[in-house]
């Protein structure tokens, strides 16, 4: 398939596209708002003339940030207009840049060649940087055409997804054949990304930005403050973070399990997507837990069994509260989140086996013995309960997990180099 049929494929598919947008708003309604931006109009005023960074969604939001502050420090004319697809990595970008006059954001229109051409008449960048693997054949083109270098910053690409590229040669081999620097985070994902037909003097191996994340010290004092505040320091506190449908039903079992000997530990329990913290609560309240919700300002007390973690942009600091973290979309087929998120807390890191979208990471922790992989509620409330009976085996397991983000860090400096030298073209 080249990118005209994919265009006109596109095009028929609409009003599919359209179907999906009232399902997805029936259980989120913000996916109803601000549809014009999908097809390039209605769009804010925009400063032209600076970088622009795609991060689809929460996750990529908050990979992409150290990057962007970085930039801003960098170009200090340049504005930087910062795209996604989703409702919750529009509130997590806004969260993060509120006191930063000059980003710009919006959501990223569809990949139709007119909607392209009026969003990057509109924003004009000197850059394009795409997080991750979003890559999109008509913006890249758009983007070509006009003489604007884009970037790929942080790529990644699983042997699976180099497989349904490779079915589509027409279609990625000309979009990667135009990309102006793949910055990826392993030899073995450049070797994929060159045999797709990206120019080898464009694949670079940077290494992964997610090493560099840095805590703010303030994060770790609030947390002790908060635990103090509960009265909370003696009592065995884990996390079960980004879980998905399927999920939550294991830790709550492993968590009734734990209750059994430890009748006074608490769950942190943190669903991935903000659609379903009503159900997730519903489900607690039902299953009998004692739950309180972040959201509710409610103070956590003796009896309080289950917090549900239903606020937007406190992830870290949830970590910061508990003593080990257990990462979900990994107990069900969704191929894990970041597990360095915890890690860089100096938090023993659990997951299931399902870790594909990180298995460079996840074999790093693994190997320094930073990382236990669970399958099922048992295997999770047994290695919770010997993470809270034996202290020195956690935080074994807890500076090893830091070793590994020491050993790892400077992708984002090897990152923001390769993109100075297309800026400065």
């Amino acid at each position: 398939m080249n990118r005209t049929l994919y265009t006109l494929l596109f095009h028929l598919g609409l009003p599919l596209v359209a179907i999906r947008l009232w399902l997805r708003a029936r259980k989120a309604p913000a996916y109803a708002r601000r549809i014009g931006e999908r097809f390039a109009m209605n769009l804010p005023a925009m400063q032209p003339g600076g970088i622009w960074v795609h991060a689809v969604s929460v996750g990529e939001s908050i990979a992409a940030a150290p990057m962007i502050r970085e930039l801003l420090k960098r170009y200090p004319q340049l504005p930087i207009t910062v795209t996604c697809m989703t409702p919750t990595g529009s509130e997590r970008i806004q969260a993060l840049f509120a006191n930063e006059p000059r980003i710009q954001h919006c959501y990223l229109p569809y990949d139709l060649p007119w909607a392209a051409a009026r969003f990057l008449e509109r924003v004009k960048p000197k850059l394009g940087v795409i997080m991750e693997t979003e890559l999109w054949p008509n913006h890249i083109h758009q983007c070509a055409k006009r003489g604007i270098p884009v970037a790929l910053a942080n790529a990644r690409l699983s042997e699976r997804s180099a497989k349904g590229y490779a079915r589509f040669a027409g279609l990625t081999r000309p979009m990667l054949e135009e990309m102006s620097l793949i910055a990826v985070q392993t030899e073995a994902e450049a070797e994929r990304f060159r045999l797709l037909g990206a120019r080898p003097e464009c694949v670079e191996v940077t290494g992964s930005i997610k090493f560099d994340l840095s805590i703010d010290p303030q994060l770790l004092i609030k947390a002790r403050e908060l635990r103090e505040q509960w009265q909370e320091q003696e009592r065995p506190v884990w996390i079960a973070a980004s879980t998905h449908e399927g999920e939550d039903e294991i830790v709550l079992a492993a968590h009734r399990q734990l209750l059994a000997s430890y009748p006074n530990a608490l769950l942190i329990l943190v669903p991935r997507h903000p659609e379903r913290f009503n159900s997730v609560f519903e489900l607690c309240r039902r299953e009998g837990f004692a739950t309180v919700r972040r959201s509710s300002g409610e103070s956590v007390e003796a009896q309080t069994q289950v917090l549900l973690g239903d606020t937007m942009g406190e992830l870290l600091f949830l970590y910061a509260l508990a003593d080990s973290a257990f990462v979900g979309g990994s107990l069900v087929p969704n191929g894990g989140h970041n597990l360095l998120e915890p890690a860089a807390l100096a938090k023993p890191v659990l997951s299931g086996p399902h870790l594909f979208n990180f298995l460079e990471i996840a074999a790093k922790l693994r190997d320094a013995a930073a990382l236990e992989e669970v399958d099922d509620a048992q295997g999770l409330a047994v290695a919770v309960q010997r993470l809270f009976e034996l202290p020195q085996d956690a935080q074994r397991m807890a500076q090893a997990g830091l070793t590994v983000m020491q050993l790892n860090q400077g992708a984002l400096q090897r990152l923001l180099d390769g993109l100075a030298r297309l800026i400065a073209r």
